[in-house]
């Protein structure tokens, strides 16, 4: 695959995560209303004809059930899952540095990550480029639990930067 291609990323932020006392916040668990929203979010990625070929989930005990539950609802798997400690907690700067890394053959990414990495990260990369109702959402509303952000832009991963990137869609649970 060239690094010309075109390459679109998938920013998932993970379902609701549970408060249980005395458990550290990398191994918080999802909430009930996360274990739904989860396998929705799925459904969404289905609908949208979004199949990503590359995962790059955050290590966190509630990213990895998010997409544990997601994960079933596509129509393939992916061609290769990441569990990478670095999203964890990451800012959008650290978690450009690892998409940078991802192998040139892989064409559609999706990142599964956590507030407030991945509505900086999704805002950096698109700038002002985009859909406008899913711009200024995104803008207004923020980034909720299990909302799904469809960035596209031209060139390889090593290109990616603030203002690559178009923000194709925004989607939030609320708006099934």
């Amino acid at each position: 695959m060239s690094a010309d291609t075109p390459r679109r990323i998938t920013v998932l932020r993970h379902a609701k995560a549970d408060w249980p006392n005395g458990v550290d916040d990398h191994e918080r668990p999802l909430a009930d209303r996360g274990r739904l929203q989860a396998p929705d979010a799925g459904r969404w990625l289905t609908d949208s004809g979004i199949n990503p070929d590359y995962v790059l989930c955050s290590t966190s005990l509630r990213t990895r059930e998010t997409w544990k539950l997601a994960v079933h609802e596509l129509p393939k798997r992916p061609r290769k899952t990441v569990y990478e400690d670095r999203v964890y907690e990451a800012s959008p700067g650290e978690i450009i540095a690892v998409l940078q890394e991802t192998p040139e053959e892989y064409r559609d990414l999706i990142l599964i990550g956590h507030n407030p990495g991945v509505l900086g990260l999704t805002q950096i990369l698109a700038g002002d480029q985009g859909d406008p109702d899913a711009l200024t959402r995104l803008r207004n509303g923020g980034f909720p639990t299990a909302a799904i952000a469809v960035l596209s832009f031209p060139g390889g991963w090593k290109s990616v930067e603030p203002g690559v990137a178009s923000l194709d869609t925004f989607h939030t649970p609320h708006e099934d």
